[in-house]
């Protein structure tokens, strides 16, 4: 990287275009939400122009390219990145265990079921920063050795489990994954195209996204627990009333934010 040179990165992943700059003497980036709008975008990058030299780049989208050709009009060199071809490390690859790694607070417990994968996903995402078990369970026509469960529609009996500590100083009393076998049974019965054997199942997965993220938003700001007799927002500290959809369908409207 040059000393000299202002560095500008654009994500155009949301309803408003967000741009980073990392400007000679800075240590961290500048973020903020820009308009969409070719005017308003190429006044941006003549007024940095004005401060040095500006090298930009982009995520290679549909509309990635004719931004682009907007930038490099400016005089501006812009590369167009292609994140599925930049080579990394397994430990550098973004999941959804990592990101929710990087945004805890405090040590946590966690259980999961006796795949193999988990062993190898979950050091790479916590390190030796977490309580983790696994809790395996044995079902009726199992072996324990590497004979298969009897395969049918209906649900094997289970005879038994094994829990197996990993990693830290996990609690046996909450050893268990009965918490997240009812958050699949409620997304099942909530959502359709979730629903064993279905064919209401998501076509594309913009829309699979967009009915995950409608039934979480329920879930948590509009519903009433019967645990809680308030909403999980609610009880969490983040919401003051229950949201009507009325409320929910407007941050379509607002971009996301609540008044």
């Amino acid at each position: 990287m040059e000393k000299d040179t202002i560095y500008v990165a654009l994500d155009d992943s949301k309803r408003k275009p967000v741009v980073a700059m990392l400007r000679p003497a800075a240590t961290e980036p500048e973020e903020r939400e820009i308009p969409k709008d070719p005017p308003h975008i190429q006044r941006l990058f003549r007024r940095l122009q004005g401060e040095g030299p500006v090298q930009a780049c982009y995520e290679a989208r549909v509309s990635g390219y004719d931004l682009s050709r907007q930038i490099t009009a400016c005089g501006v060199t812009c590369q167009v990145i292609a994140p599925a071809l930049t080579p990394r490390r397994p430990g550098q690859r973004k999941t959804d265990r990592r990101d929710l790694a990087s945004r805890l607070a405090s040590r946590v417990q966690l259980t999961t079921d006796g795949h193999k994968v988990y062993l190898e996903a979950v050091e790479g995402a916590f390190g030796n920063a977490i309580d983790y078990a696994m809790l395996i369970k044995m079902y009726e026509g199992d072996s324990g050795k590497h004979a298969t469960a009897e395969r049918r529609y209906s649900p094997a009996t289970c005879t038994g489990i094994q829990t197996q500590r990993i990693t830290g100083d996990p609690d046996p009393d909450y050893i268990s994954t009965s918490f997240e076998e009812r958050q699949n049974l409620t997304m099942r019965m909530s959502m359709r195209r979730f629903t064993r054997l279905t064919n209401g199942f998501s076509r594309k997965v913009d829309n699979l996204k967009a009915a995950v993220a409608l039934h979480f938003m329920h879930y948590n700001f509009a519903r009433i627990h019967q645990t809680l007799r308030v909403t999980p927002a609610m009880e969490a500290g983040v919401s003051d009333h229950v949201w009507s959809i009325e409320e929910i369908v407007r941050l379509l409207e607002t971009g996301g934010q609540s008044n």
